[in-house]
């Protein structure tokens, strides 16, 4: 395979970008990470369920002893666990954003990218499901919240935002795992055919009798443009549910109507932080150079950029707003958000989504995927101090000073919340190396377009 230097992106380390990709290249690239892995990896997996299983005995801890163990009282019946929760649904609609809302815009630089993202959204949606339940005082009624017929007559409270949870997360999980298996049919199918043995038989399970004919291109193209088309409004209804959880209450930093785009925008930038932060490591150890180009990476950025810029701006409405509006209590829950025990958190979220991700204004910055992995890293961290903040400090500065509390997570949540990163990074690390996680599909389409963006930034190189 033709290699040549890499005039297109001048970084450090002078990496080197494919030019010459032809369909059978694709193909060996995706089918080798199907390849029985290597001790190493299933180190990293053991290391990995072990945090889960950490957690899960925090967890049952927790309902031996009730949630005293736990750092919640009195004004902070929400705190890390919603936080958690808020933090994992927005982590999942980056798989939709790039999945389906891409696909409709056709933009190129998605197709190799995607289906680690739609994965990242299944399991995010998993973990997230976890925290309504974790956070119930007797989670074995957790089945309360959903509306089936039952003999007792039992209906559950449809103004409880447990129950508003309920219906988006179910939602969301049921069309993000249509939507990621519908898209590997194809990849499944290849993937079985230079398979042998139990691997064959698991990989005709996901191509379901996929033959590759005209007929099933045909229906294959119109299923998955109509699921696109339903998953794109889910990008902005499920986490809308979510922030209504906390704009319909009367609570000062709460009742606002910004919420649905703020948060929306908050879950698209924290997606995206958090697609940077897997596929950097993946590219490296999984050495797909060939695949994961810098020029997908660099737009990757880019939409980062862009979303941090919109919640800056949300930022700064929402203060003005509290301002404007004269309300004493709102003006106190602001100042205390930002001078008040937890200052320093805020000023660090501010840091983390707001200034830092000003350097992906240089195409350098964006092409350097040391320097682009840590800027990931500290979006993610900014993105669940947000959570955290407008969680625990309005609830900790309500209507009466006298309930005013400090609230600091016990070792219970904190361990419960090591554990649910152990949880998800499992998951998509066992995915990563048993189902095709590059799509060979839709790369094979976008090579051409590959080849002339390399092309072209060259050209304009010399």
């Amino acid at each position: 395979m033709a290699r040549t230097p890499e005039a297109a992106y001048p970084v450090a380390g002078r990496e080197q970008l494919p030019v010459e990709v032809t369909y059978a290249e694709v193909d060996q690239e995706a089918l080798r990470l199907l390849q029985p892995p290597g001790r190493i990896y299933w180190y990293g997996v053991a290391f990995l369920a072990a945090l889960v299983v950490a957690g899960a005995a925090a967890w049952i801890r927790q309902i031996y002893t009730g949630l005293g163990v736990t750092g919640l009282q009195m004004p902070e019946m929400w705190a890390t666990y919603i936080t958690n929760f808020v933090f994992w649904v927005g982590i999942a609609h980056c798989g939709t954003l790039i999945s389906a809302i891409l696909y409709l815009f056709r933009s190129r630089w998605r197709t190799a990218v995607y289906r680690a993202a739609e994965a990242m959204t299944v399991f995010g949606v998993f973990t997230a499901g976890l925290f309504p339940v974790i956070h119930l005082g007797r989670p074995w009624f957790f089945y309360w919240l959903a509306p089936y017929p039952n003999e007792r007559w039992l209906q559950p409270n449809f103004r409880s935002p447990l129950v508003w949870d309920f219906f988006a997360v179910s939602t969301y999980l049921t069309v993000s795992i249509l939507f990621l298996l519908m898209g590997m049919v194809p990849d499944a199918a290849v993937a079985r055919e230079a398979s042998t043995g139990w691997r064959r038989k698991f990989y005709a399970i996901f191509s379901l009798g996929w033959q590759g004919t005209e007929e099933q291109w045909r229906h294959f193209s119109m299923v998955y443009l109509l699921l696109a088309g339903l998953a794109t409004p889910l990008v902005l209804s499920v986490h809308s549910v979510v922030s209504w959880d906390f704009a319909m209450s009367q609570l000062p930093g709460w009742h606002s109507t910004i919420f649905p785009p703020y948060f929306v925008a908050g879950a698209i930038f924290s997606g995206l932080a958090m697609v940077i932060t897997l596929l950097i490591p993946m590219r490296r150890w999984l050495k797909l150079e060939r695949v994961l180009t810098l020029w997908h990476f660099d737009n990757l950025a880019k939409v980062v950029l862009l979303t941090s810029i919109i919640v800056t701006y949300a930022y700064i409405v929402e203060a003005f707003m509290a301002w404007y509006s004269g309300d004493p209590f709102e003006k106190t829950t602001f100042y205390m958000r930002a001078f008040g025990p937890y200052g320093h958190l805020f000023w660090l979220m501010v840091l983390c989504n707001c200034i830092i991700p000003l350097f992906l204004f240089s195409p350098r910055i964006r092409t350097n995927l040391p320097l682009l992995f840590i800027i990931s890293i500290c979006v993610n961290i900014g993105m669940w101090l947000e959570r955290f903040v407008i969680i625990a400090v309005s609830l900790s500065t309500n209507f009466m000073p006298s309930q005013w509390q400090l609230y600091r997570p016990s070792l219970t949540e904190i361990t419960i919340t090591v554990g649910s990163f152990g949880w998800f990074l499992m998951w998509f690390t066992l995915f990563s190396r048993h189902l095709p996680v590059i799509s060979m599909t839709e790369v094979k389409e976008g090579v051409v377009w590959l080849k002339k963006a390399i092309r072209q930034e060259q050209a304009k190189a010399a």
